[in-house]
């Protein structure tokens, strides 16, 4: 396990290039988050197992058609992604490498249904390269006695990074929770306090999106603009009004972003609602008024859009959504990284910055679930 930039990739793939070529492996998973992933980071990419073999006369070749890599001594590694846990029903292997486990959406299908795959050669084995997050699989895999750790910090590859990254990003992060999960490597457990937990939001978590009867986009503006703001919140949510069952809600897509002018953020959350075909926009004005709404319409917004109120503060707002997840009435479609982050620490003595996030989330599950006559805590405009 490593920081980000720790050089993860770079070792997962010296470890399966001699595995392969020396090592006397003839059959290889290279298992990912998606295809794309597999095939730009682990094959393709700067620390991929092509470029780490600058001898082209020895460099695997890559059969896009049938997501195959093929080594000089006709040894194979063959590619999956972790949205489908099927695909390794009935192919087999002496080694594996996996990458990211950390974000896979579907971990533990995957992760079961590879070691019924990895069933050749003398002792076969799995790599797995990944930056901790307290996920069931990471846990499981940590405390499993057959287990090999290694841990490396992002300072550990310095020499292959921007100059000044690492200062920048240790004045940014360092000693934080973030930074002590992204930066250090170190697998940083539930926050006491926090309204969300991460064995909740994976335990909820959906690969695909169900059939939905509605969607919206809710946005959280900041006050200002510029590196120095808080991020916008901009956060996709779908209905799905079961007849057999309460309405629940699932969270598509988190397009928050920081530094955004009016303009931008505007574009961006009409932009999301477009491409997901959602019935409108909700997004907090108290701190613009109609001139979200008029940022939004500029914007060249096709949806109606719906300005609301804070009357109360965020965690009281957040708490009544934080206990419909708990009633397992909202799931997440995939990983949203930096939205989960943000959940999984807010409400927590310590939590220090403005969860954009966060807000932009509650705004949406609200609308679609909780905006009712009794619901005294927001009022729309």
């Amino acid at each position: 396990m490593g920081g980000r930039g720790a050089g993860k990739t770079r070792a997962g793939a010296e470890w399966l290039r001699y595995a392969m070529l020396y090592g006397g492996c003839r059959r290889a998973a290279l298992v990912g988050p998606t295809l794309l992933d597999v095939r730009e980071v682990m094959i393709e990419g700067p620390s991929g197992l092509r470029a780490i073999t600058p001898d082209t006369e020895a460099q695997p070749i890559y059969e896009v058609s049938r997501r195959r890599l093929i080594w000089p001594n006709g040894a194979e590694g063959h590619v999956f992604s972790a949205e489908d846990a099927d695909s390794l029903r009935g192919p087999q292997f002496d080694v594996a490498w996996c990458d990211e486990v950390a974000a896979w959406v579907n971990a533990k299908a995957v992760w079961d249904m590879l070691q019924m795959a990895l069933r050749l050669g003398d002792d076969p084995r799995a790599m797995v390269t990944t930056t901790p997050r307290p996920v069931p699989l990471i846990k499981r895999l940590m405390a499993d006695g057959n287990s090999v750790l290694t841990r490396a910090g992002t300072a550990t590859n310095a020499a292959n990074l921007a100059p000044g990254f690492l200062t920048e990003i240790e004045r940014a992060y360092g000693g934080t929770r973030l930074g002590r999960q992204e930066l250090d490597g170190e697998l940083i457990e539930d926050v006491e306090g926090a309204l969300w937990t991460r064995s909740l939001l994976e335990e909820l978590r959906l690969g695909a999106a169900p059939e939905l009867d509605d969607v919206i986009v809710a946005v959280d503006p900041p006050a200002t603009s510029g590196p120095r703001a808080d991020a916008c919140g901009i956060v996709a949510v779908g209905l799905v009004a079961d007849m057999a069952a309460r309405p629940r809600a699932v969270v598509l897509a988190d397009a928050s972003e920081q530094g955004l002018s009016p303009l931008d953020w505007a574009s961006r959350a009409s932009a999301l609602a477009a491409r997901l075909g959602a019935g409108k926009i909700v997004a907090e004005a108290n701190q613009g008024g109609e001139m979200v709404r008029h940022a939004l319409e500029t914007a060249g917004c096709e949806v109606p859009v719906r300005l609301v109120t804070a009357r109360a503060g965020k965690r009281a707002r957040a708490s009544p959504v934080a206990a419909l997840y708990e009633a397992g009435r909202v799931q997440h479609v995939g990983v949203m990284r930096a939205l989960e982050d943000e959940m999984c620490s807010f409400g927590a003595d310590g939590f220090s910055g403005s969860p954009d996030r966060v807000d932009a989330l509650v705004w949406g599950v609200w609308a679609l679930l909780l905006d009712r006559k009794d619901a005294p805590r927001v009022r729309g405009v």
